[in-house]
């Protein structure tokens, strides 16, 4: 009995250790900038500044399907698969663009100027400057799926239609955490609006 109980406070211990490490490695990770112009009940209205994106666009119509896939080909090109082999830092969040395709972008760190990037090894890995864009931002916890994904987009789209504010249909999935990070789990739908006649 005693031989059981040590083995499992060990095993909370390591566990315990491996959540706080992964929040330590979580922090340092930069992260997109935006500015909240608006908060309502449900959502935010948010600037983002331009920034660079490596992107891959897979032939996949799904959050399921498309995000192991798509970090696997962007993880391979920043932890070295490129004609450098240079390491490149993980930054957040990790956009899916949702359409009749998905398509996976990693921001770029501000530190490099698009001239600067090593050209990928892969050539699926493509680069996009994003322009500065506002958008509406809706967020929910835990591990994210299609059907919460779904969920969540329709009821931003819903609190958008009331409060009467123009958007595209195309929207986006933000996941902002590492798969070994159990809590506190940040995620959100995005959808770009029209500022238009909106007072911010």
């Amino acid at each position: 009995m005693k031989k059981m109980i040590y083995i499992l406070a060990t095993l909370m211990l390591l566990f315990a250790a491996s959540q706080i490490w992964a929040k330590i490695q979580n922090s340092k990770i930069e992260t997109l900038p935006y500015s909240v112009l608006k908060e309502y009940e449900g959502f935010e209205i948010r600037r983002y500044e331009p920034a660079t994106f490596s992107y891959v666009t897979l032939n996949v119509d799904s959050y399921d399907k498309g995000a192991s896939m798509g970090f696997s080909k962007l993880g391979g090109y920043i932890f070295g698969a490129n004609e450098n082999q240079s390491k490149i830092s993980m930054t957040s969040p990790v956009e899916m663009e949702m359409d009749s395709q998905v398509v996976v972008k990693f921001m770029v760190p501000s530190t490099y100027k698009m001239e600067d990037l090593p050209i990928p090894k892969n050539k699926e890995v493509k680069f996009i400057e994003q322009p500065e864009r506002t958008v509406a931002a809706i967020q929910f916890g835990g591990f994210a799926n299609d059907e919460k994904i779904k969920s969540y987009k329709e009821q931003l789209f819903n609190l958008l239609a009331t409060h009467q504010i123009s958007h595209v249909q195309e929207y986006s999935f933000f996941g902002y955490n590492s798969p070994y990070d159990l809590f506190n789990r940040r995620n959100e739908v995005i959808v770009e609006i029209d500022v238009e006649g909106l007072q911010l």
